[in-house]
């Protein structure tokens, strides 16, 4: 089975895949109504929240990825795809983080630095694989060295940043993302 037949095939189970997208938005309001203003970070919601944090944005970010990968790469028109696979899980995670967010803080949630760190890694390295394929080796960069040196070093930060809360040990504090300029 091709990544192709498992999309296709996914496309296929609309009610299933529909469901479980909708009730993750779902989950986080009634869950900030079980748990009362405030209380989001204490010690049984908390792992609620990360549980859902996770089923959201594992396929969102999946989604994402197939999504730019289509577009960017393949040529594929947004028209053409379906939405309950590429977009659908996009807008959940954003749906879900964005309820969940009015009631927890994501900072102290286990495995969400994790989970963030992997996202800023997906995401910067999707950007430089595609700024590579689209580069023409021969065009003199249009700007001064240090400008060029300067967007060099904010990447690597990015990049470091990213795979240092991905990749750290559990006895590890998470680090503040990098801060440029003043």
């Amino acid at each position: 089975m091709t990544p192709r037949d498992w999309l296709l095939w996914l496309g296929q189970e609309p009610l299933w895949i529909g469901g479980f997208l909708a009730a993750l938005p779902v989950l986080a309001f009634l869950l900030g109504l079980v748990h009362g203003r405030g209380r989001g970070n204490d010690a049984p919601w908390k792992f609620f929240y990360s549980a859902l944090v996770y089923a959201a944005c594992i396929p969102g970010t999946f989604a994402a990825a197939i999504t730019l990968y289509l577009m960017l790469f393949a040529g594929e028109n947004l028209l053409d795809v379906n939405a309950l696979v590429t977009l659908a899980p996009i807008l959940s995670m954003g749906a879900t983080l964005a309820i969940a967010s009015r009631n927890v803080d994501f900072g102290p949630l286990p495995g969400f630095g994790r989970l963030s760190g992997l996202m800023v890694v997906l995401g910067l390295t999707f950007g430089i694989v595609f700024a590579l394929s689209r580069a023409r080796l021969f065009i003199v960069f249009g700007g001064s060295i240090f400008l060029l040196f300067g967007l060099c070093a904010f990447v690597f930060a990015l990049l470091k940043w990213g795979a240092y809360l991905a990749f750290r040990k559990r006895d590890e504090p998470p680090l503040p993302p990098p801060k440029f300029g003043a």
